[in-house]
């Protein structure tokens, strides 16, 4: 999710279906990678949207 300031990571999780964004935790949530500096939520979501830009391009 996109806030204002990109600086501040927003949960995807916790945000869902509230009326504000809520701040990301990082390093205290278990969703949080920390090599990668990312919530694994937004990895899953990245790498499924890759899968299906793989699989639209054999199909034509």
């Amino acid at each position: 999710m996109a806030g204002n300031d990109k600086n501040i990571p927003f949960c995807p999780l916790m945000s869902a279906g509230a009326d504000f964004e809520k701040v990301c935790t990082q390093d205290a949530c278990a969703w949080y990678l920390k090599s990668y500096k990312i919530c694994s939520i937004y990895m899953l979501a990245h790498n499924a949207a890759l899968d299906v830009q793989v699989k639209q391009a054999k199909k034509q």
